[in-house]
């Protein structure tokens, strides 16, 4: 019974989320952990994100604090789950993104593996996206392959929306290969406005949003950008969707409510999710979506609301957690790159053809 773990840290920054699976014929989820990052490493993160200087010195520090942040969450799922470190054949470690640019063929994640291999006792399998991007594809999103092992159904079609700082869909076909694409911000303009305003770090079950009323002409504004009519492969981060871009277009709004501001930009990612999936796979009938996005209730309604014909539905009513969906499959890609199993899309990502992807780090 081949076990892995599985290291998700996303574009919230606000802490690790740990899965480990058995990996047979299908992928068990065993035990779970979740390890909250402090604030200063959340801050040193978030700078790394834009230029600045000493950028080499402060990413090589922060990289080793999330190293042993991530050891002690490890440690932690092995204690709480009974089970010694010597039965993991391997983490799958995704590390931090700070900048993801596929447009200048660069995508950079920071968590030193090799750290983690020595505090841990365990081979790290990290750096999943860069062979992507060298084989001419965006390295994300590279969920779909697993999601595609997990949901897809030969009599029912469906996509599988995962909503945690940006929005991505997998559309998933019989017979035919998975498809998908990043679809544009997720929680990270709502998480980062009512930081702002608030200082609350998410707008929980989408309360606040839920007293505002979208503005439609700067909805109008805001969705105009040119990623929304990109066709696929696409994938976008905290480079193009972030404050000072939301900033720029409320200029012209110097009176908006602040609350009308959230309600927009919720309406913004619901209406980014549906109108990209009813234009690439209109007949979708089962929409499961994951990630934090699945906890806000104000969400989950108005994207029932605008795909009238899909049941929209967490994935937890498929037997998998919404939570834990993101660091599973980083321990399932562990599990295909140590098997030499292709594990990126091509459809989705645009690159060359199928390839193994991460590079092995010895225990």
């Amino acid at each position: 019974m081949p076990l892995y773990i599985g290291v998700m840290s996303g574009t919230s920054l606000d802490g690790l989320d740990f899965a480990l699976i058995d990996q047979n014929d299908r992928t068990n989820l065993l035990a779970t952990h979740y390890e909250p990052m402090p604030k200063e490493l959340q801050q040193d993160l978030l700078g790394l994100c834009s230029s600045g200087p000493d950028e080499l010195a402060r990413a090589a520090l922060a990289e080793q604090t999330w190293a042993r942040l991530a050891a002690g969450g490890i440690r932690n799922l092995l204690h709480n789950a009974a089970i010694d470190a010597t039965s993991i054949r391997a983490i799958g470690s995704h590390g931090q993104t700070v900048r993801h640019e596929p447009q200048r063929a660069f995508t950079i994640q920071i968590g030193n593996p090799a750290l983690l291999a020595e505090l841990t006792g365990i081979s790290v399998v990290a750096d999943f996206r860069r062979r992507d991007v060298a084989a001419g594809g965006q390295g994300a999103p590279l969920v779909p392959a697993f999601h595609e092992a997990i949901f897809g159904d030969e009599s029912r079609i469906r996509a599988v929306l995962n909503i945690g700082g940006f929005s991505n869909l997998t559309l998933l076909t019989p017979r035919e290969a998975a498809r998908g694409f990043d679809c544009g911000p997720g929680n990270v303009l709502m998480d980062s406005w009512i930081q702002r305003q608030q200082g609350q770090s998410y707008d929980r079950e989408g309360s606040w949003a839920a007293i505002g009323r979208a503005n439609d002409l700067l909805l109008d504004q805001l969705i105009s950008d040119s990623f929304f009519a990109a066709q696929g492969p696409k994938s976008t981060g905290r480079e193009l969707f972030n404050l000072p871009w939301l900033e720029a277009h409320l200029a012209s709004f110097p009176t908006i409510e602040p609350e009308d501001v959230q309600a927009t930009l919720l309406e913004l990612t619901a209406r980014s999710i549906c109108e990209s999936l009813v234009a690439s796979q209109p007949e979708t009938q089962d929409v499961l979506v994951c990630g934090g996005g699945a906890h806000n209730t104000v969400l989950m309604r108005r994207l029932a609301t605008l795909l009238p014909s899909c049941d929209v539905t967490s994935t937890s009513a498929f037997g998998i957690d919404a939570d834990w969906m993101e660091a599973m499959a980083f321990a399932w890609l562990a599990h295909c790159c140590v098997e030499g199993i292709p594990a990126n899309r091509p459809a989705v990502t645009g690159a060359r053809g199928l390839r193994v992807l991460g590079a092995i780090y010895p225990a």
